[in-house]
């Protein structure tokens, strides 16, 4: 046993050993020290980047500026000139108009919702009325040809089968109703609103209630909407509105944006093609496209839907002055009436359509629209 005299005096070699311990002991005692510090400040670190990447989650989509913006309602007096035959010429054979090539504005706004799969409906009796939904949406004016009175399908519209944000899609819509909505004056159900494409958009007559094809419509939109807040509007779940352009829109320069970006696909005289008894791409104006009445006969929510998905494959592309002005040459072309048509034009664009953005009884190039397509 080592035993220490009470007087002891340390030599110079214990103290110095003395000394040395301690100094280990405050070099040991310092590196804990500092390790503590620096995990965490490291779990901060990581809970702020958590943090931050949560709200950055959370936030909207960007997309342009939402200032509604008016194109002018004066009268547009220039003449319209011939498309060139080099576009005609240089047309592909037929494809099918909903490529996936929509999907490019999706992959632009990653906070948009994401609908189950095409491969994901479910089977048993469900499953084949959403797939018979599916079919009607795809194929309208063959699938539900007692409620159409034109050659367009739903997915003209709404790009991608009803997928691709920006264009209206299902999922977005879905959860918006019941709604009060001015056009009609009145609350209506998904199912009304539903109904009202087939007036306006498919220029036909609308089913009636409970009929099979607003129930597989209504159950393909359900599905769709699967996970989303009800009652919210989710990004990209409309046409974007497009900030107001430099200059007012414009009927002859639109011509040119058509020609060179749109002629392609939608023909010189905008009537589409077609393969056979298939719409491949569908007709712009004219007797087999949208009424008076549907909703993208004004030229802003044109502009949006232009702007964010055309030319197909090209989405944004085009600059928002030539979006305006390629919507404005567009719906200044005849198409069928309104069917709330009361007898007079004056008085049925003052009681639906008394908008900047309607040309509906606007005179262009000579001409008072809203005669109806002959």
């Amino acid at each position: 046993m080592d035993y220490q005299r009470p007087n002891h005096v340390e030599t110079p070699e214990e103290q110095a050993r003395v000394q040395h311990s301690e100094w280990q002991y405050l070099k040991i005692f310092v590196v804990v020290v500092v390790a503590i510090v620096l995990v965490a400040a490291i779990s901060f670190g990581m809970q702020v980047s958590k943090t931050m990447g949560e709200l950055a989650d959370e936030r909207p989509a960007a997309v342009p500026t939402q200032t509604a913006q008016k194109p002018a309602a004066t009268p547009l007096t220039s003449s319209p000139a011939p498309a060139t035959a080099a576009a005609d010429a240089a047309k592909p054979a037929p494809a099918p108009a909903t490529a996936n090539a929509a999907n490019a504005l999706a992959a632009a706004s990653p906070t948009a919702f994401a609908p189950p799969a095409a491969d994901a409906i479910p089977e048993g009796p469900m499953g084949d009325v959403i797939r018979r939904g599916e079919q009607i949406f795809l194929h309208t004016s063959t699938q539900a040809k007692a409620f159409v009175g034109n050659t367009l399908n739903c997915v003209n519209c709404h790009l991608d089968a009803g997928r691709a944000a920006h264009s209206a899609p299902l999922w977005g819509a879905y959860t918006q109703y019941p709604a009060y909505r001015s056009k009609t004056k009145s609350v209506d159900t998904f199912s009304e609103r539903l109904r009202g494409c087939f007036m306006y958009s498919m220029n036909g007559k609308a089913p009636p209630h409970g009929d099979e094809v607003l129930v597989a419509l209504e159950a393909y939109a359900y599905w769709m909407a699967k996970g989303a807040l009800v009652g919210e509007k989710l990004p990209g779940a409309s046409y974007p509105k497009v900030a107001k352009p430099a200059q007012v829109p414009d009927y002859a320069r639109g011509q040119k944006v058509f020609n060179a970006q749109c002629a392609l696909c939608h023909g010189d005289d905008g009537q589409g093609q077609r393969s056979g008894d298939v719409q491949v791409f569908p007709p712009l104006w004219g007797k087999q496209s949208y009424n008076w009445g549907a909703g993208m006969h004004e030229v802003d929510k044109a502009t949006g839907f232009i702007k964010a998905n055309m030319p197909l494959g090209k989405a944004n592309t085009l600059s928002d002055q030539d979006a305006w002005d390629v919507a404005t040459y567009i719906n200044s072309q005849e198409r069928p009436q309104d069917p709330r048509f009361t007898g007079n034009i004056a008085d049925t664009r003052k009681r639906f359509h008394d908008s900047e953005f309607s040309l509906y009884g606007q005179t262009v190039n000579g001409q008072q629209l809203g005669q109806g397509a002959q």
